[in-house]
């Protein structure tokens, strides 16, 4: 059963008095990871300094086998988190510390790659929709070659506030009173799915100095800076401004209402350094990586 949270009617929303305006939108670029699968890659190398500390976010969907059907078999991760969001299929992971998980519909996936890990999410269906999104997060130095972890959540474990004319599942952090699934101490994710009923007006309060991106995948909204508002389409991303006095984000669904991921953060202010599925702070801490990878340091890969 999910645990749910629901508003009191006579309670408003928390109030969002300097909302933060749209800085830009982007559209994500359509590329293909694994083997084979079609995504569009949203937050982009690019975006890393901007968005830190969060490094990148995929979103999936295709009802078309021959788009998914290969998955993402073993492949290795160091120095940062993956969280898997799981819309609609089933995914099947594994990986060399011998964790093992389903991901299915409204289920997340938390893997933290730490010091080093070989997984593999491969598709537990040959028809049928497979949707959802993989948002990296970045570790600060400190943790970098911390022990690696993997939390299963389903669906039923991630709380919900319910308000009038929306749900918002809470994945990481808080909203109005409601803490989720999972909170972080160093990046203070806040991670939020908004179901959003037509016309249906959301508020979230957030931290001045953390960055922070609305990304629309059902339908359309507006995100209202104190009367000056901004359209953001289906399947863009908006980046949301900075202001020292900004305290929050205030969106309005369109007139078939909206579906939305909110994802903000704490950033780390540390340099990125990047090659394919290792993130750290230094090139040789990179080309550490790739020698612990090849000698066998980040175990035995799930699927041998």
């Amino acid at each position: 059963m999910t645990t749910t949270l629901t508003a009191p009617t006579a309670t408003p929303q928390a109030s969002v008095r300097k909302p933060r305006a749209v800085e830009r939108l982007v559209a994500g670029q359509a590329t293909s990871d694994g083997d084979g699968v079609k995504l569009t890659r949203v937050l982009t190398q690019p975006l890393q300094r901007r968005l830190d500390p969060f490094l990148m976010l995929d979103a999936f969907g295709s009802d078309d086998a021959g788009d998914y059907i290969g998955g993402f078999p073993d492949h290795p991760h160091r120095g940062f988190e993956t969280i898997t969001y799981m819309i609609a299929g089933r995914m099947r992971h594994r990986d060399s510390t011998g964790n093992e998980g389903l991901l299915e519909n409204g289920g997340v996936q938390w893997m933290t790659a730490g010091r080093g890990i070989i997984h593999s999410e491969l598709p537990e269906q040959e028809q049928g929709r497979m949707e959802g999104f993989q948002l990296w997060l970045n570790l600060p130095a400190a943790d970098k070659l911390t022990t690696p972890g993997y939390r299963d959540i389903p669906t039923g474990e991630i709380p919900e506030l319910h308000l009038p004319n929306a749900t918002v599942r809470v994945i990481a952090g808080e909203s109005q009173g409601v803490a989720g699934a999972v909170q972080k101490a160093h990046t203070e994710p806040l991670y939020l799915d908004l179901h959003l009923e037509p016309g249906a007006t959301f508020e979230q309060p957030l931290p001045a100095g953390h960055n922070a991106f609305v990304y629309v995948y059902r339908g359309e909204l507006e995100i209202d800076a104190g009367g000056v508002r901004t359209p953001v389409p289906r399947e863009r991303m908006a980046v949301l401004a900075h202001g020292a006095d900004s305290d929050g984000v205030r969106v309005q669904a369109g007139a078939d209402g909206a579906r939305a991921l909110l994802i903000a953060g704490k950033p780390l202010n540390e340099p990125i350094a990047q090659y394919g599925p290792f993130v750290m702070n230094k090139q040789a801490e990179i080309f550490q990586a790739v020698e612990d990878f090849r000698a066998g340091k980040f175990g035995t890969p799930p699927g041998r």
